[in-house]
């Protein structure tokens, strides 16, 4: 198939599912495996662009010119490859831990959840391989709209106050940020275009780079960069499979994803580092990594630790961008799969905990390890990889980034990355030494345990995703490999492979 084709049939496989789950809504396997089906055949799709673009082609898919000079089209550059890979892949895990937990906990409307996942799938899909700014914000709000009916799931007075802060904070932020913008954008460049290098080198002056870069930044606001990331904890409301699609596999990864983009190919690197205009940025963004892990260090609700915890290490992200220079978006390109994959580790883990004990809060989980071996071992290897610690893939993002502020001579971003990497073996660490080496309410230190884990259902995907932990350490050249194909008309400042 044509690169052109394999674009349009990856971004039509999710829409198909969400048509026929409907269809198997009184026969539940069937329903389920329908959703399996189309994951897999998404994530099969997707992989095969990926060697069109090691060789440096860039597949390209024009659908529509809505007006002149504004069309919807996609074009499969290094970043939305990653992304892409990121999200369907995760999508096969994401989907099969949600048949055992929602079935774990007889959730009720599954049809719908299970339509909603595959329709925020096409929305990450749309934002991964989008070819201007004008298809990446339809798509960026398609993922919003989808999610919303995911994040209000359980339909409680606190769910349906959580998924009206969602929108408001999301579309608020997208209609009167992100949209100005993009408008600002089309005005100075005169295209809304991503080209290698950016589009507005000479455009503007330095005042004016900074100004549209805190546009962008703060109504991109799925990247949760303070002080607009409150509504990443508030959303913990919805079930697990739920807190794993928006950190993990799409909402927040989107976010991010769409920061890189645009420093990468709307302002281009050479642009912003040599008018010094996202500095403010990496000082917004090492603010929110520290701040974040206290606040982080003081919630006992697991999920909240676990979505403070986030909201710090998606500004790793931001950060990279920010260093304006190849090593930097190399270490920020990478926290977007390590992350991924630490992250849903550590949120399957906590929904297999709420399944199998009903215990949500981190002061409940003494001895927790002794009753869930496979979980707990699970979580600390999630753990261990978002600390950065080898043999587990989070080690590589974290020493990229520090390669990119010794390159610069930023102490201060040094500085954050340690205090971050102390915070989080405070914040992660400690949970799993309570659970292993604190006896259980009520129980001696040496009295039999019996194991009572999750169901296979559950169990399986966490033990996959935390194996991915450790192959990403040592696989990690196919990913640098695949960003190092990043181009811009300057190769000054880049990493060598």
């Amino acid at each position: 198939m044509s690169g052109a084709s394999l674009i349009g049939l990856a971004l039509l496989l999710p829409v198909v599912t969400a048509v026929l789950i409907p269809l198997f809504s009184a026969r539940p396997n069937v329903r389920e495996g329908t959703t399996l089906v189309g994951a897999v055949a998404l994530f099969a799709t997707v992989t095969q662009l990926v060697p069109s673009v090691f060789e440096g082609e860039q597949p390209t898919l024009h659908v529509i010119e809505v007006l002149p000079g504004l069309s919807i089209a996609f074009s499969v550059e290094p970043l939305g490859m990653l992304f892409a890979l990121v999200a369907s892949g995760l999508w096969i895990v994401n989907s099969l831990y949600s048949i055992g937990y929602m079935r774990g906990e007889k959730a009720p409307r599954q049809t719908s959840f299970y339509v909603c996942f595959a329709v925020a799938l096409c929305g990450a899909i749309g934002v991964a391989f989008a070819g201007n700014l004008f298809t990446l914000f339809l798509f960026y709000e398609v993922l919003t709209i989808s999610t919303y009916p995911l994040v209000t799931h359980r339909a409680t007075p606190e769910a349906v106050k959580a998924g009206r802060l969602y929108l408001m904070m999301l579309l608020g932020a997208s209609t009167l940020l992100l949209l100005p913008a993009i408008a600002w954008t089309a005005l100075a460049a005169g295209t809304l275009n991503f080209v290698p290098g950016g589009i507005l080198g000479g455009k503007l002056g330095n005042v004016g780079l900074s100004l549209l870069l805190a546009l962008f930044a703060f109504g991109t606001a799925k990247a949760a960069i303070f002080p607009l990331h409150y509504w990443l904890p508030a959303a913990m409301v919805a079930p697990t499979p739920v807190s794993a699609l928006l950190h993990a596999v799409a909402v927040v990864k989107a976010g991010v994803f769409t920061v890189v983009k645009i420093v990468v190919y709307v302002f281009g690197i050479d642009t912003l580092a040599a008018a010094g205009a996202a500095q403010w940025l990496v000082y917004l963004a090492g603010f929110t990594v520290v701040g974040a892990s206290l606040v982080a260090l003081r919630q006992d609700d697991l999920k909240r630790r676990l979505a403070y915890s986030t909201v710090s290490q998606l500004s790793y992200v931001v950060m990279g961008a920010a260093m304006a220079s190849m090593t930097g978006v190399l270490g920020a390109g990478l926290q977007i799969a390590m992350h991924a994959a630490g992250k849903i580790t550590l949120f399957f883990c906590a929904g297999a905990i709420a399944v199998a004990s009903h215990k949500y809060k981190v002061s409940e989980l003494a001895g927790i390890g002794r009753v869930m071996p496979v979980t707990m071992t699970a979580f600390l290897i999630g753990s261990l990889s978002i600390i950065g610690l080898p043999p587990f893939g989070g080690m590589w993002s974290k020493w990229w980034l520090i390669v990119a502020a010794a390159e610069q001579g930023s102490l201060f971003v040094i500085i954050v990355l340690i205090l971050s990497t102390l915070l989080n073996v405070a914040y992660l660490l400690s949970i799993v030494a309570t659970a292993f080496f604190v006896a259980p309410q009520g129980q001696s230190d040496h009295g039999p345990t019996k194991i009572a884990e999750a169901p296979l259902a559950c169990v399986i995907p966490l033990s996959l995703t935390a194996l991915l932990c450790m192959v990403l350490f040592f696989e990690v050249d196919f990913l640098e490999e695949l960003l190092l194909g990043i181009t811009s008309p300057s190769d000054e400042g880049s990493p060598d492979g």
